[in-house]
């Protein structure tokens, strides 16, 4: 039997569709949920491990991804909403009530990610997002107690197996993103 990574994954990544509008996402409580409305689709989609993102119940990973801050709405409940860690780079506003965490937004205006909120797309029952592209800070599954250092190579051959390379940092493209926005800030590259 596979390890279990994660109920979204765990039997296969579900593609996403092409041109998809958006949808809701909605907390966990049974009245009074907050929801979220999301205008268009996520990018760079992914498993993390994380120690800081929400993950459900005997999950080892979290499902985030990021959309533009314009395209994210608080559409009921927003008073429910708590910023779990005021100190964290990322303000990440949970529900009070269930504690899942709705959005995590940066609001450091110099910081690569500046503009793009965080969100848990399986949080929403439309379907259509982009699908899990790689799986991010892998190896702090560790230190969040959802792994033992001995069962790594059996998560990472399942990460592969589900076709999300797994790094223990974020992928390629995105390390080049905060790359390329420090060079500019440092003026190594043109603006």
């Amino acid at each position: 039997m596979p390890i279990s990574l994660h109920p979204a994954i765990d039997n296969g990544i579900q593609p996403g569709v092409k041109d998809f509008a958006g949808g809701t996402l909605t907390c966990k409580c049974a009245s009074a949920p907050v929801c979220v409305s999301l205008k268009g689709n996520v990018a760079f989609n992914h498993a993390c491990g994380c120690t800081k993102c929400w993950k459900p119940d005997g999950a080892k990973f979290s499902i985030v991804a990021v959309i533009s801050r314009d395209n994210l709405k608080v559409t009921t409940n927003e008073s429910k909403l708590k910023i779990v860690d005021p100190a964290a780079v990322i303000q990440r506003h949970a529900c009070s009530g269930c504690g899942v965490h709705m959005y995590g937004r940066i609001e450091n205006k110099a910081h690569p990610f500046y503009g793009l909120d965080f969100v848990h797309v399986e949080l929403s029952k439309d379907l259509g997002w982009a699908a899990p592209e790689f799986a991010a800070f892998v190896s702090s599954i560790i230190e969040g107690g959802g792994a033992k250092p001995d069962e790594m190579s059996a998560v990472r051959s399942r990460l592969s197996e589900l076709g999300l390379t797994p790094y223990d940092c974020l992928s390629p493209p995105l390390m080049d993103l905060i790359a390329t926005h420090t060079a500019k800030q440092k003026g190594v590259l043109a603006a």
